[in-house]
C-alpha cells in the first residue's frame, strides 16, 4: 500500500522556511537539502545531533550540552539493551527533569484544566513551580529518597502534574495508573514497584456518573505495605473530612500535605536516572514494568515537540489522555518548551454533548489537539463538523495515535475540521515513551500514511528474513540506539525480560512488534500489532487493513478481527478470519450486510482479507487505554483463559465471544483440532 499520489495537505513554502526543523538543520550545518538526507545524518551522527537538539531546544544549560563527543554515546556500535555491555548516553552528565519543565517562570498559564462537573482552573508557571516545590518539600519530610517510587492513582488534574514534578524535583520515580483501574489491575502494577507514597483523588466523574475511589484506595494500601503515606485530593467533595479518609492507613488531605513547605534544591542526577516506571497493557500476564530515564525522555520529547510539531511558548497543547497512558507524560513535557498544556478529565464523547472537546478547543484557543483514531471515528459517526460549528481558527495541528488512523479518517479531518489543519498520525509506544514515526512540518500528508521516521531514529521495515522491504508489510525495527530506550525493566536483574521483549526476534536489532509498511513516499502505514496479524493460507494480514474497510460500511460502528485455528484437511491446521462487528443501535446483522462487508474487503483489500465468519456483538473489548485487544478475543474463542481481565476497560464484553455457536465446527475431530466444543 503506497497511499494516494495526491497529498491531502502540503505545507506552504513560507511555513517550511519558518519551521524550527529547517532552522535547526541550518544551525548545525547538516549536509543535504531534504528531510531524507537530514534524517540519515541524524542517525549516523548521534554525537552531533543529540547535543545540538539539547542546545537548540533551550534546555537548562549544563553538562549535557557540554558532553564530549566520545561520551554522548558509548558502546553505540550495535543495538543491545542498556547495561555494562550496552549503549550508554551522556556519561557523566547531570540534569533535573523538573527543573527543565519549570524553567519558564512567568505569570502566563502553564496549565488550563477542564473536567466534567468542575469549574475551569488555571495555574501560572510561577504557581506551578511553587506547588511542585511544596510537594517536593513534603516528600523530603516524609523521608523519600532518590529512586523511591511515588505513585499516582489520579484523574487528569493539575495535582497529578504537581506530584510528578515534585517527585522528579528530588529524584524520586513517578508511576501512575488511571482511576478506572480495578484493585487487581493497580496491584499488578504498583505491587511490583512498591511505592513509598500514593497520591489519589476521592473519585472522578465520567459520562455524567460520579465514581468513588476511596474504597479501592483502602484495598490497595492494605495490600502494599511499602506505602507509608497516602495523599488524598478532594475532587468529588469540596473538602475532605477526617471521617472520609480515616479508614485508609497513612492518609492525609492534599492541603495538609502541602502545608509548611521549605525551599528544596533541584537534585542534579545522571542522564539515565529513573524518572518514570510505565506499564505494558498486561492482558496476557503481569504487565512489564518499563523504567525510563530522565535525560532520554526529556531529549526525545524536546525533539518531537519543537522540531516535529513546531511547539513554542505561544502554543496551547492538548492531548486527550488519562494519567495511565504515555501520552499524558508526553503532553506534560510540553511545559519544557514554555507551552500551555490543557488537561481534560471525563468522557470525550459525553452523552448529550459529543462535541465537548471541540468546544473546549475553541474556547481555549488550542493550537495542537491530540486525540486517538477511535475518537475521530466516533466524531465522524456522530456527524460532528467541528470546523463549522466552532471557531477553530487557532488550531494548526491535529495529532492522532493509539491505533492506526484509517484513510477515511484523514478525509474526515480535512472535511470536518479544516483543510488547512496539519493532521499528523503518530506511532511509538509506552516502550519508548515517544514515537518511532510521526509528523513533519516540511513534508506533505498523504491519506492513510504517517509522514516520516523520527529524527535520530534509525527505523526500518524487515521481512521475516531480516531484509529491508518497501511497499510490502513487515516488522517495524530500529537498527541503532536512541536515548529513550528504557534504561531497564523492573525486577529484571539479568536483562532477560528486556532482551526477550525486543532483541530475540532479530539479532542486534530492536523489533518493536508493529506490522507496518514503508510507502513509496517515504512514509509509513501501520497495519496492526505483529502478534495479532491474521494468517489465512499463510498470508500475513494486519488487522487494521480489515478495520479500515469494514468500518466504512454503513451501519458498522467498529469491529475486531481474529484468526480461528481450523483443520486444514491434511492433519494440520490453518487459520480462518473471523470478524466481529458492533453495529449502529437498532441494526441487526443479516446476509445482505455480510455480503456488503465481504464485497468491500474483496474489492479494496484482497480475497485473503474476506472473513469466513461474521458475527454481531454488542461491544468490543478494549484495554483501559482504549486499544482493541485482539489477543484476548483470540484466547476466548479458543477456550483459553484471559490471564488479566483487570487490564480491560470492559472485561464483561468478553463473555459475548465465549462459545459462540457460529464458531463451532461440526464433528469431534474438527473440534479437537481447534479446542472448541462441537455443535450438539
Amino acid at each position: 500500500m503506497s497511499g494516494s499520489d495526491a497529498p491531502l495537505w502540503t505545507p506552504s513554502p513560507d511555513a517550511v522556511e519558518r519551521s524550527a526543523m529547517r532552522r535547526f538543520f541550518a544551525s548545525v550545518g547538516a549536509p543535504g537539502h531534504t528531510y531524507a538526507e537530514w534524517h540519515a545524518w541524524s542517525c549516523a551522527h548521534p554525537e552531533r545531533f543529540w547535543p545540538a537538539v539539547w542546545r537548540f531546544c533551550g534546555a537548562v544549560p549544563g553538562s549535557v550540552a557540554d558532553t564530549p563527543a566520545a561520551d554522548v554515546l558509548r558502546r553505540g556500535d550495535a543495538m543491545r539493551p542498556p547495561g555494562p555491555d550496552g549503549p550508554a548516553w551522556f556519561a557523566g552528565a547531570r540534569l533535573n527533569f523538573a527543573e527543565n519543565l519549570l524553567r519558564h517562570r512567568t505569570s502566563g498559564p502553564a496549565i488550563i484544566a477542564r473536567a466534567e462537573g468542575q469549574a475551569r482552573r488555571e495555574l501560572s508557571f510561577d504557581a506551578l513551580a511553587r506547588a511542585a516545590e511544596a510537594f517536593a518539600s513534603a516528600l523530603v519530610r516524609a523521608g523519600v529518597q532518590p529512586g523511591d517510587r511515588v505513585a499516582g492513582f489520579m484523574p487528569n488534574v493539575p495535582e497529578a502534574v504537581i506530584a510528578m514534578l515534585g517527585a522528579a524535583w528530588i529524584g524520586a520515580t513517578w508511576t501512575s495508573c488511571s482511576p478506572d483501574f480495578g484493585v487487581k489491575g493497580v496491584l499488578d502494577r504498583f505491587g511490583q514497584v512498591r511505592p513509598r507514597v500514593l497520591v489519589c483523588a476521592d473519585g472522578y466523574r465520567y459520562a455524567g456518573k460520579e465514581l468513588d475511589s476511596l474504597g479501592r484506595v483502602r484495598e490497595i494500601v492494605d495490600a502494599i505495605d511499602a506505602i507509608a503515606a497516602v495523599v488524598v485530593v478532594p475532587f468529588l467533595r469540596p473538602r475532605l473530612t477526617p471521617a472520609d479518609i480515616a479508614p485508609i492507613r497513612g492518609a492525609v488531605p492534599w492541603e495538609a500535605w502541602m502545608a509548611g513547605a521549605t525551599p528544596v534544591p533541584f537534585a542534579p542526577l545522571p542522564f539515565d536516572h529513573p524518572l518514570y516506571v510505565m506499564y505494558s497493557s498486561g492482558t496476557t500476564g503481569l504487565p512489564k514494568c518499563m523504567v525510563h530515564g530522565a535525560g532520554g525522555t526529556l531529549l526525545q520529547h524536546l525533539k518531537e515537540h519543537q522540531l516535529h510539531c513546531g511547539i513554542t511558548a505561544a502554543d496551547r497543547v492538548f492531548y486527550f489522555s488519562t494519567c495511565g497512558w504515555m501520552m499524558w507524560n508526553w503532553l506534560v513535557s510540553a511545559l519544557a518548551s514554555g507551552a500551555t498544556i490543557v488537561l481534560y478529565d471525563g468522557a470525550p464523547l459525553r452523552p448529550g454533548d459529543p462535541g465537548a472537546l471541540w468546544r473546549m478547543a475553541a474556547e481555549e484557543r488550542i493550537t495542537v489537539f491530540g486525540t486517538s483514531a477511535r475518537y475521530l471515528a466516533g466524531c465522524e459517526t456522530a456527524g460532528l463538523a467541528p470546523g463549522r460549528s466552532h471557531d477553530l481558527s487557532a488550531l494548526r495541528l491535529v495529532l492522532s495515535t493509539g491505533s492506526p488512523l484509517a484513510p477515511h479518517a484523514f478525509d474526515y479531518v480535512a472535511r470536518a475540521v479544516g483543510p488547512g489543519v496539519h493532521l499528523a498520525s503518530i506511532s511509538g509506544g509506552t516502550d519508548i515513551v515517544s514515537c518511532f514515526v510521526l509528523g513533519n512540518p516540511l513534508l506533505p500528508v498523504y491519506r492513510g500514511e504517517i509522514q516520516c521516521a523520527g529524527l535520530g531514529m534509525a527505523v526500518d521495515v524487515f521481512d521475516d528474513g531480516g531484509r529491508p522491504v518497501t511497499g510490502a508489510p513487515g516488522e517495524l525495527v530500529c537498527t541503532r540506539p536512541f536515548p529513550s530506550m528504557p534504561v531497564a525493566f523492573w525486577n529484571d536483574a539479568d536483562g532477560s525480560k528486556y532482551r526477550a521483549a525486543y532483541f530475540e526476534f532479530f539479532s542486534g536489532v530492536w523489533r518493536h512488534g508493529d506490522w507496518v509498511e514503508r510507502t513509496t513516499h517515504g512514509g509509513f502505514v501501520v497495519h496492526g500489532r505483529s502478534d495479532a496479524t491474521l494468517n489465512p493460507g499463510g498470508v500475513r494480514i494486519g488487522t487494521a487493513e480489515v478495520y479500515r474497510e469494514v468500518e466504512q460500511v454503513a451501519g458498522v460502528v467498529e469491529s475486531v478481527a481474529v484468526g480461528q485455528e481450523v483443520p486444514d484437511g491434511r492433519g494440520g491446521t490453518d487459520t480462518r478470519v473471523v470478524l466481529f462487528v458492533r453495529l449502529a443501535e437498532g441494526l441487526a446483522l443479516d446476509d445482505t450486510l455480510r455480503d456488503r462487508i465481504r464485497a468491500r474487503l474483496r474489492a479494496n483489500a484482497s480475497p485473503h482479507h474476506v472473513p469466513k465468519v461474521i458475527v454481531q456483538v454488542r461491544d468490543i473489548p478494549r484495554t483501559i487505554s482504549g486499544k482493541i485487544t485482539e489477543l484476548a478475543v483470540h484466547a476466548v474463542i479458543h477456550g483459553r483463559p484471559v490471564r488479566n481481565t483487570d487490564a480491560l476497560a470492559n472485561p464483561e464484553a468478553l463473555e459475548e465471544f465465549r462459545d459462540r455457536p457460529e464458531l463451532r465446527l461440526h464433528g469431534r475431530a474438527q473440534a479437537s483440532a481447534t479446542g472448541i466444543s462441537p455443535s450438539p
